[in-house]
């Protein structure tokens, strides 16, 4: 009893100097408990913005691009301050169902929107925003098209591989404060939650004359406008970090539609003969320099399929942080092929930011498709099978 009691009187003057040592010498290994003063970090304010998660990669700020699964082949989210370039579809049909989704999301979430085109008046695109929808009706339309399928001898194997890109749903309502919403594109979005909000439009027929004469050397006036009303905005609300006492923190949800088209005054549509400092990619440098110091994201799309300078597309490619694609079946071979029967299109994953290095990163989900249902546009994974048959086509073909 006596040992017994000398060993444990020992272990516990043993356990107390590795207490206080441990406490004198604080390693970057071990985790700081919570701070019980006023004075947080920079990382915990943001994390309080409403519509906003931290990545479990980097620790980036996150917000959603409006369609959890998108979110998640981009590996949880659009990282705040980058750039999301999608490539427009052919006839522009799909494209712009995702630059809704992303305005649609920053509406529900709170954040402050800036909608610029050259072609609708941004007060129009509000209107044809998509309704949120709620959890159990999400659920509801999820458990009608497995209905659908029920004839199918592989049901179970397209359930799996048909939900398997779509976060669980809970039966609740809309919160604005979740990462990440459904949203309903047979309806719009209600007119109270577009006056609650705040927004700015650029509309470009309203910001230039047409007797101005522009400089080739410099950048197309269009986007010189372009650039100083958002770095105005960005500055005069705060969304660079300037007086962080001076109210809450907010994002700044940037939307421009068909850039680099004619209809912004770009040339690269038409000529192949580029010089290498073209309008849309000096846009593009500055756009991301004002992006990377401020709390806001934003989306472009780009007609790529336009473009005859296969170089202006890669340097395009290069100066965007995130690149997704989408080709659309209508007026192609694959319209006919059984094999995509129940698609739409094919979207492609193209570049992925790494943050903080000098290369982008690769995503590694290959042949995705999406389908643009009644109300909700869905991503799928082709099954297996489909894919195999392909590459037995294309053999066959080549033989």
């Amino acid at each position: 009893m006596a040992a017994a009691a000398t060993c444990s009187t020992g272990t516990r003057s043993t356990g107390s100097m590795v207490v206080a040592a441990s406490r004198n010498n604080v390693t970057s290994f071990q985790r700081r408990g919570p701070r019980t003063s006023g004075t947080d970090s920079g990382c915990s304010r943001l994390v309080s913005i409403s519509g906003t998660r931290p990545s479990v990669r980097n620790g980036q700020l996150l917000v959603s691009t409006g369609l959890p699964a998108l979110d998640q082949l981009l590996g949880g989210g659009l990282a705040v301050g980058t750039v999301l370039l999608i490539e427009e579809d052919k006839y522009n049909i799909y494209s712009p169902l995702l630059f809704k989704y992303f305005l649609a999301e920053g509406i529900v979430t709170g954040h402050t929107l800036l909608v610029a085109s050259a072609k609708e008046d941004p007060a129009d695109i509000l209107q044809e925003l998509p309704a949120p929808l709620l959890d159990d009706n999400c659920k509801k339309e999820c458990d009608e098209d497995i209905c659908n399928h029920k004839t199918e001898s592989n049901v179970k194997m397209k359930i799996a591989w048909r939900y398997q890109l779509l976060p669980k749903i809970e039966a609740r309502p809309v919160s604005s404060s979740r990462f990440g919403h459904y949203y309903d594109v047979s309806k719009r979005i209600p007119q109270e939650l577009i006056e609650a909000s705040k927004w700015h439009g650029f509309f470009l027929p309203e910001k230039i004359s047409s007797t101005l004469n522009e400089d080739p050397c410099s950048l197309n006036h269009g986007y010189i406008k372009l650039l100083q009303f958002i770095q105005n905005i960005i500055y005069k609300e705060g969304f660079d970090g300037s007086n962080p006492q001076k109210k809450q923190k907010n994002i700044l949800r940037i939307g421009i539609q068909n850039l680099g088209s004619p209809l912004w005054g770009d040339d690269i549509c038409w000529t192949e003969n580029c010089d290498s400092n073209c309008s849309l990619t000096k846009f593009l440098y500055m756009l991301r320099g004002l992006l990377r110091t401020s709390l806001s994201a934003c989306i472009i799309t780009v007609p790529t399929h336009l473009i005859q300078n296969k170089a202006i597309i890669a340097r395009v490619t290069n100066l965007s942080d995130t690149v997704v694609g989408l080709e659309s079946f209508i007026g192609s071979e694959k319209e006919t092929n059984p094999l995509y029967k129940d698609y739409h299109g094919l979207i492609h994953i193209r570049q992925i930011p790494q943050l903080n290095n000098l290369i982008c990163d690769v995503s590694d989900v290959k042949d995705l498709a999406f389908k643009l249902k009644r109300k909700l546009f869905t991503i799928e994974r082709p099954p297996a099978g489909n894919q195999s048959l392909h590459k037995e086509n294309i053999s066959l073909f080549m033989i």
